[in-house]
């Protein structure tokens, strides 16, 4: 009875998940050429893998409502509600957001790499050093005496940032034995 009662329902559902293991495969199998290619490391790879899955998942979720007659109006109000307590919420953590989103940006169009050394030029704390990794919040910078920095994200997307050298890390290493 209830699957001749929602049979379209649940061919619809089948086409929707069949369409999300699809998009999902291709955006990850994409992501990951664009990170290879790009020489990005695995762990920065799988994240942004992480962040277009979950937001699959979220489109999926809304076009399941709609596959089982949820009204557009009804659809409004829920996330006026949902958005104005997450918008809330989420005032105090903004910069988190920011960082997380430079993170993105940052994968798909950042000119630097892991290994590479960088100058920021930033007029109250100009910082010379060897990029040791890019996280999702993050970056880490070793400076010259073996110091370790943390960068925020946010930030080095707002300064102008010069390249001194590539692959930098070898010659650093070599400078400790």
């Amino acid at each position: 009875m209830f699957f001749k009662t929602y049979q379209t329902e649940l061919i619809q559902t089948a086409i929707v998940i069949l369409l999300f293991f699809i998009i999902q495969f291709l955006s990850q199998a994409l992501i990951k050429k664009i990170g290879i290619k790009s020489g990005i490391n695995q762990a920065r790879i799988s994240l942004i893998c992480r962040y277009v899955t979950v937001t699959l998942v979220f489109i999926a979720l809304i076009a399941e409502a709609f596959v089982f007659g949820t009204e557009l109006k009804d659809m409004t109000l829920i996330f006026s509600s949902v958005f104005a307590v997450i918008g809330i919420a989420l005032f105090a953590v903004w910069s988190i957001l920011s960082n997380i989103t430079s993170g993105i940006i940052m994968f798909f169009s950042f000119p630097y790499k892991v290994g590479d050394k960088i100058q920021i030029h930033d007029k109250d704390f100009p910082i010379e050093a060897i990029i040791e990794d890019i996280g999702a919040f993050q970056l880490h910078l070793r400076l010259d005496n073996g110091d370790l920095v943390t960068y925020p994200n946010n930030l080095i997307l707002q300064k102008a940032v010069t390249l001194l050298k590539k692959d930098a890390i070898e010659h650093f290493m070599e400078g400790d034995k």
